[in-house]
């Protein structure tokens, strides 16, 4: 996920929370961020990570610090953050080199280090949080404000981030500013435990579907290829047709094609519906690729 907006709007408090509505980890889980975090000198006590990690690197964070490596070959953020939160915040204020590290991992949920005398393999299956100001100045299309460069301001910073690295990344938002208002508003009736509980009761659902076609070794909706993905999570007739035409609108690549469905999947998971409708692919196209370089800039 990729959230866009001004400073103070709440990007990284709202990335600091997902941990909260994450189910607890399982034996195997705990054991494999246990085994990592004791490689990498982290584990205190001896005792078993509990919590999903939270991992938040400085911008200023190397590609080593990231993938992992050194004379032992430790491992990095990514490897750190397995079965948890990696959160990247001013996200263009990042090496290039460094974020487009990101992009293999993303697909194979591992990350490879490679020294001369060292070849290893570290599990990295994290859920990416991004947060990014829309300009350089921080406020470009919030109203009121005028930003002296212009549209070239929001077009350089966006531009900063690759579109390849843009394409892997499903949920894409803006975050609006907190009016002063807003801040004497009743509280949510939907609390962390509210949205956890209907997380845990999705990834349930998603557990079933996929032992009831013999795929046992498969629990979440981004465990499955593009194979599996077309037999669970192929719309209704109009839900398809929307997709396939917002595909050729969009020009979305392959890969983007089937992240949408994963992500109408998953939605209608969350809605406890069976099918995939138009409603979930709706939804699904409406956060991917909506801010595109320069898009923020008027």
């Amino acid at each position: 996920m990729l959230m866009v907006g001004p400073p103070g709007s709440g990007k990284s408090m709202l990335a600091q929370r997902l941990p909260s509505i994450l189910p607890p980890m399982d034996p195997m889980e705990m054991l494999e961020v246990s085994m990592i975090a004791s490689v990498a000198g982290e584990l205190t006590g001896g005792s078993l990570s509990r919590r999903r990690p939270f991992r938040n690197p400085h911008h200023s964070a190397s590609q080593a610090a990231l993938v992992g490596g050194g004379h032992r070959a430790s491992p990095g953020e990514m490897a750190l953050a397995h079965s948890g939160v990696l959160f990247l915040d001013e996200l263009p204020e990042f090496q290039p080199k460094v974020l487009d590290s990101l992009r293999q991992p993303m697909e194979t949920f591992e990350t490879v280090i490679a020294r001369a005398n060292h070849h290893v393999t570290y599990p990295a299956r994290f859920q990416l949080v991004a947060a990014m100001n829309p300009c350089k100045c921080g406020h470009a299309g919030t109203p009121g404000h005028t930003c002296r460069r212009g549209p070239r301001c929001a077009d350089d910073y966006q531009a900063r981030v690759s579109g390849p690295l843009l394409d892997r990344i499903d949920l894409q938002i803006e975050v609006p500013p907190v009016r002063v208002m807003d801040l004497s508003l009743p509280e949510a009736k939907e609390g962390s435990a509210e949205v956890a509980g209907r997380v845990a009761r999705a990834r349930a659902l998603q557990t079933e579907r996929f032992a009831g076609l013999g795929l046992k070794d498969l629990r979440l909706n981004i465990q499955a290829d593009d194979e599996v993905l077309e037999t669970i999570a192929m719309p209704v007739s109009d839900g398809l047709t929307l997709l396939q035409d917002a595909a050729e609108m969009m020009g979305l690549s392959a890969r983007g094609y089937h992240r949408v469905l994963r992500v109408a999947r998953t939605l209608a998971d969350l809605a406890g519906v069976a099918d995939v409708g138009r409603v979930h692919i709706a939804e699904a196209l409406n956060v991917r690729q909506k801010l595109s370089p320069g898009r923020l800039a008027a």
